[in-house]
């Protein structure tokens, strides 16, 4: 590369050293030497030279070259897209029926286990309605049989009282101190009687009384498990287990 730098320097030289021709601006120079510099210029310049004249002579083909690859890899990266974006679709749109089709599946199978435990429930309700309305006849016939038997027995104390009392009476009839103190004891015993016979009797209406209590907090216990678990049908929630809320 320098020598091309140094020819240049001499054709340079040779050419300012040149006889003009008047009255022109042009000069005669040495052919032989000028050819043989431009030569040596020729050979002293890089391949890498030609190559990029080539490049440049073939520069417009290239581009075009280039253009339509490029026209032709977008088109096919188009398509390509296309395509894809296409089988994406028609997958999501199997992928969703599928999803509701399940979901579907899943609501029937909830809404039949729901129906299948209100009904459950609602057995278990009767069942228990049943069993309590048992429990309450048997409950209030044994108080019953109980407040006969606890009337009874006042009664008979009352009467045995009574009849104690008048038999003491008649016996102290005689004597007027005697008499007065009977009639008094007969007085106590009686008011003591009739107590007693009030007493059991007040004892009886609160144990019926109480096994009554215990009936209506059970129905109401049975009827409040009942109205919540419709409520949770109705709203969708889950069943819970009306098993264990009657066994509590």
């Amino acid at each position: 590369m320098y020598r091309v730098f140094e020819a240049l320097d001499e054709l340079v030289a040779i050419i300012e050293e040149a006889r003009g021709i008047p009255p022109t601006r042009n000069c005669i120079v040495p052919r032989g030497e000028v050819l043989e510099l431009l030569d040596d210029v020729r050979e002293a310049l890089p391949g890498e030279l030609d190559d990029a004249q080539d490049v440049l002579d073939h520069r417009d083909k290239i581009v075009t070259d280039a253009r339509t690859g490029a026209e032709t890899t977008v088109k096919t990266a188009n398509e390509q897209a296309h395509h894809t974006v296409t089988s994406a679709r028609d997958e999501a749109d199997r992928i969703l029926a599928d999803a509701k089709a399940h979901a579907d599946r899943m609501v029937a199978e909830a809404r039949a286990h729901a129906e299948h435990l209100v009904a459950s429930a609602e057995e278990e309700a009767e069942r228990t309605v049943a069993d309590g309305q048992k429990e309450y006849d048997s409950v209030t016939g044994r108080a019953r049989a109980e407040a006969d038997r606890l009337a009874a027995a006042g009664q008979a104390s009352y009467d045995r009282s009574v009849a104690d009392g008048k038999a003491e009476q008649e016996r102290l009839v005689s004597q007027t101190e005697v008499v007065r103190a009977a009639h008094a004891e007969s007085a106590r015993l009686i008011d003591s009687a009739q107590a007693d016979s009030d007493r059991l009797r007040q004892e009886c209406d609160d144990y019926v009384d109480g096994k009554l209590a215990d009936f209506e907090e059970t129905l109401s216990n049975t009827l409040r498990i009942v109205g919540r678990g419709r409520h949770q049908v109705r709203s969708g929630s889950s069943i819970p287990d009306y098993a264990s809320e009657f066994r509590r």
